[in-house]
C-alpha cells in the first residue's frame, strides 16, 4: 500500500532538517505518540548528515486479531532515517525505514525536504507493506491509519518548534 504525504512548513529546508535531527524533538515525538508506553531515540551524526533512530512501545489496540497474534498486546515500533548531505537548493533526503518487531509489517520509502517559497514543503514516500498471506491488505489497511496519525503529531510539533 502506498503511502505518500506532502506537507508545508513555515521554514527552509535547513532549519527543518536541525529540528528533525534535535533530540530533544525526536524524544518530544517518541513521548507524544506512545500513550504511556517506553520508547528511546538516538540521533547520530554521519559523513553526509544523521542517523535517527527510534524505537516505541505501543499498545495494539485496533490491529486485527490476526496482527496481534503477531505481536501480541503491544507493539514495537522501530524507525531508523538516514539523512544524506543537502543538495544546492537546500533540499535533503532520508531513507526511511520502519519496522513493527516480530511482525512481517514494514515501511520504507523516502522523506524529501524541499525549499518552496519561503518555508519548505516535506514529503513521504513510501510504501507500506505486511507480508502475511490472504491478510497482508486488511493489516495494511489497519496499520495505515495509526500510521498516518503518528506522522500527524509529528508534523504538528514540528511546526510548533518552527514557530509556525
Amino acid at each position: 500500500m502506498r503511502l505518500t504525504r506532502r506537507e508545508q512548513l513555515p521554514a527552509g529546508p535547513e532549519e527543518v532538517y536541525a529540528v528533525l535531527t534535535d533530540p530533544a524533538f525526536q524524544e518530544a515525538k517518541c513521548a507524544a505518540t506512545t500513550d504511556g508506553g517506553a520508547y528511546s531515540a538516538d540521533v547520530t551524526p554521519t559523513a553526509t548528515g544523521h542517523r535517527v533512530h527510534t524505537s516505541r512501545e505501543l499498545p495494539a489496540d485496533g490491529l486485527p486479531d490476526v496482527a496481534r497474534s503477531f505481536v501480541g498486546a503491544t507493539l514495537t515500533v522501530v524507525e531508523d532515517y538516514e539523512w544524506g548531505a543537502a543538495g544546492p537548493d537546500g533540499t535533503r533526503e532520508a531513507a526511511v525505514d520502519l519496522h513493527v518487531k516480530g511482525a512481517p509489517l514494514t515501511l520504507k520509502g523516502v522523506l524529501r525536504l524541499e525549499p518552496d517559497g519561503s518555508g519548505s514543503v516535506e514529503v513521504l514516500d513510501a510504501e507500506l507493506k505486511a507480508n502475511v498471506p490472504f491478510v497482508g491488505g486488511k493489516i495494511e489497511k489497519a496499520a495505515a491509519e495509526p500510521i498516518g496519525a503518528a506522522i500527524g503529531v509529528e508534523v504538528e510539533l514540528l511546526r510548533e518548534r518552527l514557530g509556525g
